[in-house]
């Protein structure tokens, strides 16, 4: 048990060196990137079915997240972001 957690300490570590050292040489997608993907609604209707339809006070959103395994600077990792920006939204 003390191996396993000391092994994912050296690779949270290691992970954030790496992002810090990648920050000292940005470029725009490196180790930061923006991605935009339209809001959509899931709204449930008394008949059981769901309505899907597109934010229309916010319409876009916009989410920054970071190419690492682990969060780091309050980001989330992409890998991570990447298939649920996509999702609707449920009310």
């Amino acid at each position: 048990m003390i191996s396993v957690l000391l092994v994912l300490g050296l690779l949270f570590v290691g992970d954030f060196l790496y992002f810090r050292v990648r920050m000292l040489h940005r470029t725009p997608a490196d180790p930061l990137e923006s991605l935009k993907a339209l809001r959509v609604l899931a709204i449930p209707e008394k008949n059981g079915k769901t309505e899907y339809e597109v934010d229309a006070q916010n319409p876009e959103q916009t989410i920054t997240c970071v190419h690492s395994l682990f969060p780091h600077s309050g980001y989330l990792p992409c890998w991570y972001v990447k298939p649920k920006i996509n999702q609707p939204i449920p009310m």
